[in-house]
């Protein structure tokens, strides 16, 4: 398993649950918003809207949150820009940050100032995403069904790709399939846990066990920020760094 599959093994393991709950539920409600205002605000009609609702659900996010989120993206709150920046870390590993934002250049201040605390450097956009191919991800809890059961319902549903582990399953498919692709899986298997528009590496980077330590804390720092929603990288570490990260 390589990238962020990886990266969130560790935090995972790793814990801090209350700090890392919150800004999940932050998060996911910034996503409601960004929804709610780019369509309209019913998730009948709105596919990305019922996709974030579904999210916040599966994390038990309390419904008078998520409908306050829709109200401010109908017009009621502050306006989220969605903002992309690209760089590389310590191994010359290519990172894709994507956040949401009411101040661009605070944010695009404190990834730049990040990436350069620990090792790494902002470049501009599209420096590094032509490294990577935009998918559609639909994932569920390891819970749900079996490994051979999710594989055979995913190519049903047309999805390109089913990965599974002890932390769940990954569904990837074409970006024009998505919404097909979780409407065939939730008629079985219930609503997803996520379902985004995300990034695939087309190869990873081997990083070594001394580099891999700089690389995480880069990781971490910039999945800690408020305004960042998803941290991508097409990293691969050995089972040693990764049980020694972990710990």
């Amino acid at each position: 398993m390589a990238g962020h599959s990886q990266f969130k093994n560790i935090m995972h393991r790793k814990g801090r649950q209350d700090a890392a709950r919150a800004r999940k539920f932050t998060r996911l409600l910034r996503e409601v918003q960004v929804a709610a205002r780019a369509g309209l605000p019913d998730p009948a009609h709105n596919p990305r809207l019922r996709a974030a609702i579904q999210a916040c659900k599966s994390e038990n996010v309390p419904k008078e949150n998520i409908e306050r989120a829709i109200k401010r993206g109908g017009g009621d709150g502050e306006e989220l820009q969605e903002v992309r920046y690209e760089g590389y870390g310590p191994g010359g590993v290519a990172v894709i940050v994507e956040a949401l934002t009411d101040n661009r250049n605070r944010t695009a201040s404190e990834i730049r100032a990040t990436f350069t605390r620990h090792g790494g450097s902002l470049g501009e956009t599209n420096s590094v995403s032509f490294q990577f191919d935009r998918v559609g991800i639909v994932r569920y809890r390891a819970s749900v069904a079996s490994a051979e059961a999710m594989l055979e319902a995913a190519i049903e549903a047309g999805a390109s790709d089913c990965t599974s582990d002890e932390q769940g399953h990954e569904i990837t498919c074409a970006p024009d399939e998505l919404a097909a692709v979780r409407e065939v899986l939730e008629s079985r298997f219930g609503p997803p846990e996520e379902a985004y528009l995300g990034w695939r590496p087309q190869a990873t980077v081997p990083v070594d066990d001394e580099r891999a330590e700089s690389l995480f804390k880069l990781l971490e720092a910039l999945d800690e920020n408020d305004d960042v929603q998803r941290v991508t990288a097409n990293f691969e570490v050995s089972d040693k760094a990764l049980q020694r990260l972990s710990a």
